[in-house]
């Protein structure tokens, strides 16, 4: 049999990190290969009752279809949230998506025709990669800073290709970096924006996860022109497997995507959303996020310190202020690919650094994660890495 598949299909890759997950599920290995929050800190017994209470008052209601725009008192709730970004937006400003991932694939349904460029981070995160490039589009990798992107670099990008369809940005604890872009930053990406008419896209999963300090401000709150579309997610400070996020914008740029959406699935989960409302009544999110906060920070300190004692000269690393990754560079000899395996033969798991960008050719650098181990499974992990890269830089 020899099916006829759309040519759109030879873009469309099996995700290297889910492909690397399923090689993870041994009980023995340890991995610091997926994005994955820490089980131990879900609100079980909470989502017990908010379920409970939900199919007991609004059982009806909660397995019937719903709008497309999301559940109401949901959406306001939602935007309420959004002012710990520095963000004023109401309901109208929300369409709750089946997490952020969703969003990404909607704004690639908005935006890409064949041949448009994407503007990026370089690396940036591999599920937008693969979201976008289904799409067809050509990817410009602007390099990165302590700060964020170089913006001598991007504005140079934007001067020399007239079809930029959107910059695709993380700005706060990036994926996979961990990197923060500073406020200076953030001003001029909506001044270069604003100056050659492009949309910014604003992927934020961690930004409510900074360890220490003021959360900063969204890039939304600073663009006066509606330009930022803004992608928001519970998987982080809640849970991944309710998977609902949402998407921030003006109502007319919202409009499209809802659009998208009646045809994509017609609406998020009734149930969860329902679900989501009622934890959001009689739970504090608040004071669980910082929970999450003290664990992930002191399984950050952990793994950079024994960083520190194991890895060899040459190699370096990122130290996050939040979120849930770190980024390893190693001597540009070295293929963290190949070495992946060898990590994996002491049962040891992490993401080879070159998925992450979107054009090739960087194999020097690999993504660890921080939060989902235990601190003494994050110590034996790290020493057993140290143990393949000091064999190779040798």
């Amino acid at each position: 049999m020899s099916l006829r598949y759309a040519k759109r299909m030879d873009n469309i890759k099996a995700s290297e990190i889910r492909e690397l997950l399923k090689l993870t599920q041994k009980p023995e290995v340890i991995s610091f290969a997926g994005g994955l929050p820490a089980p131990e800190l879900f609100p079980i017994e909470e989502m017990k009752k908010a379920a409970a209470k939900v199919m007991d008052e609004r059982g009806a209601a909660a397995l019937q279809y719903g709008p497309t725009e999301g559940y109401q008192p949901l959406r306001e709730k939602i935007a309420k949230r959004m002012a710990k970004v520095h963000v004023d937006a109401s309901a109208d400003n929300i369409l709750v998506t089946s997490g952020s991932q969703q969003g990404l694939d909607f704004v690639a349904r908005a935006f890409i025709d064949p041949g448009d460029v994407i503007i990026c981070e370089s690396p940036t995160y591999l599920g937008a990669i693969n979201a976008f490039k289904a799409y067809e589009p050509r990817f410009v990798e602007i390099n990165m800073d302590d700060e964020g992107m170089i913006l001598e670099d991007l504005e140079k990008a934007l001067k020399e290709n007239d079809n930029v369809k959107f910059i695709y940005v993380i700005p706060d604890f990036q994926n996979p970096s961990g990197k923060t872009w500073s406020i200076e930053r953030r001003k001029g990406l909506l001044e270069l924006a604003n100056k050659y008419n492009v949309a910014i896209v604003e992927d934020n999963p961690y930004g409510e996860l900074r360890f220490e300090g003021e959360i900063f401000p969204a890039l939304q709150h600073y663009d006066t022109e509606g330009r930022v579309v803004f992608l928001g997610t519970f998987s982080k400070i809640l849970t991944p497997g309710v998977r609902l996020g949402w998407i921030c914008a003006k109502p007319e740029v919202l409009s499209k995507f809802i659009m998208i959406k009646q045809g994509a699935d017609l609406q998020s989960s009734t149930t969860a959303q329902m679900e989501v409302d009622q934890l959001l009544e009689d739970y504090d999110l608040e004071e669980h996020i910082e929970k999450i906060k003290v664990v992930y920070k002191r399984r950050k300190d952990l793994m950079i310190k024994t960083m520190e004692e194991e890895f060899p000269e040459g190699v370096t690393w990122t130290d996050p202020d939040g979120g849930l990754f770190t980024w390893v560079v190693l001597p540009e000899h070295l293929n963290s690919r190949d070495l992946a395996v060898k990590a994996l033969e002491k049962n040891v798991a992490y993401v080879p650094g070159g998925a992450f960008f979107p054009n090739g050719g960087r194999e020097n650098a690999f993504r660890v994660n921080y939060s989902n181990m235990d601190e003494e499974r994050i110590v034996e992990g790290i020493k057993r890495l140290g143990e393949v890269l000091r064999e190779a830089v040798k």
